[in-house]
Formats: C-alpha cells, sequence, structure tokens
C-alpha cells in the first residue's frame, strides 16, 4: 500500500498558526484537541488491527483449494468493494473531483499493477516473503530517482540497499530450498508489484499538490477505473467466467455429462459447491480492513510525520510474519530469521539517514553494532561456561 502524498511535518524553526493547524480526523472521530503522544498510539493501534487482519484474510483466501490460479479475479473483487467505499465517503464528505481524468488513466493502470500482481504472486509464493519482498520498496525508488530524476543518494543510503538487497536474496533462497509453494513466477510478480508501487508514489504526490486533491477522490477514481481495465481484461482473456465459476455455485452442462456418463454425483456435487461465502465475504472483510488501513495511515502521516508512520508500518509487517508462521502451516528455517534482520537493518539504515545530515552517522552505527555484537557475544560465552 502506497501512501505516499501527504507530508505536513514542519521544518526546523517553522511554527503553526491557527489557520495552519489541520484537522486531524482517524475514521470518524476527531483527534484534532489530542495529544500527539495519543494521536500516535490510536493510530498506530488502528494501522496494527487492520492490517494484521488484512494479511491473515489475505493468505486465508489463499488457502482454499484450487484458489492459487485466480488472484487477479480476487483482485477484481477487491476494486469492485473500494469503489463502493470510496463512493459513499465521497457522498458523505461531498467530496468532488479535482484531479483530470487523464492522470486518474495513468494512476489506475499502475495500482492496478501494484495490486493486481500482489495478490497473485501469492498464489505462488509464501506470505512472509511478500513482505519482505514489499520491504524493500527503497531498492526500485532508488533506481528509479537516479536514472529518471539524477537524483543522488548518501552513503547511508546504498549500504541501506546493499542489505535489503543481500536480505531479499537469501530469504528467497532460503524459500526455494524448502517452501513447496515457491515458483519463480511469483517473484516476478511481487517485483512488478513494487515497480508499480514506486512509480506511483511519484505520480499521486505531483498530482494532488497540483490539483489540491483528496485522499478520498483518489482512492474513488483510481480503483474505479482501475475496476474497468480489470474486468475488461478477464472478460477478454475468460478468465472472469473462470473466477465467477469457482467462486459460485456453478450449474454445469448436462450435456456434458450425458455425453461421456463418467461424472459421478460425488464428483458433481463436489464440483458444484465452491466458495462463494469465503471468497467474497471474507473478500468483503479483506477489502474493508484494507480500505480503513489505508486512511489511518494517511492520518498517522498528515499527524506524526512519514519517519514515525515507516516505522510503525515496518513494525507491523514483522508482526505480519511472525502471525502467518503461528496461523498457518510452512516450513521454517533461522535463514529466514537472519535475512530477515538484514532487511529490517536496511530499512532502519534508511529511516535513519532521512534524519541526519552528517557523515558521522555510519560511524555511530557502527560503534552500536560493534557494542551489540560485542554484548552477544559475552552473553554466548556466560551461557557456555554454565553448561
Amino acid at each position: 500500500m502506497s501512501f505516499k502524498g501527504v507530508y505536513v511535518d514542519n521544518k526546523p524553526g517553522e511554527y503553526k498558526t491557527d489557520n495552519d493547524i489541520k484537522k486531524i480526523q482517524l475514521l470518524c472521530f476527531d483527534l484534532t484537541n489530542y495529544t500527539v503522544k495519543s494521536q500516535l498510539l490510536l493510530c498506530s493501534l488502528g494501522v496494527f488491527v487492520f492490517f494484521i487482519l488484512y494479511g491473515y484474510l489475505q493468505e486465508l483466501i489463499f488457502t482454499l483449494d484450487g484458489f492459487r490460479p485466480y488472484g487477479w479475479y480476487l483482485t477484481l473483487i477487491q476494486f469492485g468493494y473500494y469503489t463502493v467505499f470510496g463512493l459513499i465517503e465521497c457522498r458523505v464528505k461531498h467530496i468532488v473531483r479535482k484531479i483530470s481524468i487523464g492522470t486518474y488513466l495513468l494512476l489506475a493502470l499502475l495500482t492496478l499493477g501494484t495490486m493486481g500482481f500482489s495478490n497473485s504472486s501469492l498464489g505462488y509464493l509464501n506470505y512472509p516473503t511478500q513482505v519482505i519482498f514489499k520491504c524493500c520498496k527503497l531498492i526500485p525508488v532508488m533506481v528509479g530517482s537516479i536514472l529518471i530524476q539524477g537524483k543522488k543518494y548518501r552513503l547511508l543510503d546504498f549500504l541501506a540497499a546493499s542489505l535489503m538487497c543481500i536480505g531479499l536474496i537469501l530469504f528467497t533462497l532460503a524459500d526455494s530450498m524448502i517452501s513447496p509453494r515457491f515458483d519463480f513466477i511469483g517473484v516476478v510478480m511481487i517485483s512488478c508489484a513494487l515497480l508499480c508501487d514506486a512509480i506511483i508514489g511519484n505520480v499521486q504526490e505531483k498530482a494532488m499538490r497540483q490539483y489540491k486533491g483528496t485522499n478520498t477522490e483518489v482512492v474513488l477514481y483510481s480503483y474505479s477505473i482501475g475496476f474497468l481495465y480489470l474486468l475488461l481484461i478477464l472478460l477478454l482473456t475468460g478468465d472472469f467466467v473462470k473466477g465467477v465459476s469457482f467462486c459460485a455455485k456453478v450449474i454445469f452442462n448436462k450435456m456434458h455429462m450425458l455425453i461421456t456418463f463418467k461424472t459421478s454425483y460425488e464428483n458433481y456435487y463436489r464440483q458444484e459447491f465452491q466458495h462463494p461465502v469465503e471468497v467474497y465475504g471474507y473478500g468483503l472483510l479483506f477489502s474493508l480492513c484494507g480500505y480503513l488501513g489505508i486512511q489511518i495511515v494517511l492520518t498517522l502521516v498528515q499527524c506524526c510525520g512519514a519517519f514515525v508512520a515507516a516505522t510503525v508500518t515496518t513494525c507491523r509487517k514483522a508482526v505480519s510474519i511472525i502471525i502467518s508462521f503461528m496461523f498457518f502451516y510452512k516450513p521454517f528455517s533461522f535463514q529466514y530469521l537472519w535475512s530477515g534482520l538484514l532487511v529490517i537493518l536496511g530499512i532502519y539504515l534508511n529511516i535513519y539517514s532521512k534524519q541526519g545530515n552528517s557523515k558521522s552517522d555510519l560511524r555511530e552505527i557502527w560503534i552500536k553494532l560493534k557494542r551489540c555484537w560485542s554484548n552477544q557475544n559475552r552473553i554466548q560465552r556466560q551461557l557456555m561456561a554454565n553448561v
């Protein structure tokens, strides 16, 4: 989920007047008069609750027998629900469109790529592997910024990207060796999702600043146009009919049964009654959690800044991985742990680099790492001595 486009942190030395104070609203609750600490705690709680449920339901849907090829159909369901949610919110808040349709045509295509490839990749990858890939969005963002904008990055940023790459490679290798669900197609899909996600943030930010559009407007038009895109694609490929047939109670062609004489009543009923409640019911909860989660992350960015929001969402992803191993059976290797820690360290360095502006940052981090390593060795020696 991309939450770029909202940057409200004051620079050092600036202050807000009464006219500058923006209304902070968490869903339907007004938090404007709350302390910053209270706003942070409430928003963080909302992020953890909704996005952990989002990840759990997403993985739960893909545990259905035979659902693996229908990731794009799930994306269509999700886009449909998001369109309804956005339309209701726009009607309630009396929001009108400010951003041009041409911009939304591009945004919808990028949103479709981000969500569609991300959902579909779960048919070929473990959920923890997908989350680790999502944590490494910095890599395509850096590459795109260097090639397209000629932007320069600090040494700490390159170190962060390198650690993410190493951790990502090790995590993927571990998954490929022990996971029965691993397929390289999933790696390609989640990489495409990251590429679209890296582009969409810049397009969103530029459009919202230029036209003064709201988050609700962007969500409504991006997902509604994306829904039409995907519906047309699935109709042309025939995957729409296949998805409907899998997720609903299918009335099979009885003429085929009369010709073959091979379909038993047992097979007939097993194929006839599929997964309407699971897919559409879980899909509703899955989409609702995702939609509300997006709104809360945007509120968190507004009240506490992008740095705090990035830290909270990173912690949430770590918890989601732990919950995935707890509730869904999958083989485990300690290589998952070490490679995941490398990725988290890379994320921390990336966040840390945005807060400082001196070369002493890298030296300070190195000193802290050496201290942690020496403490770990000391504890291990004490444990060995007690054995």
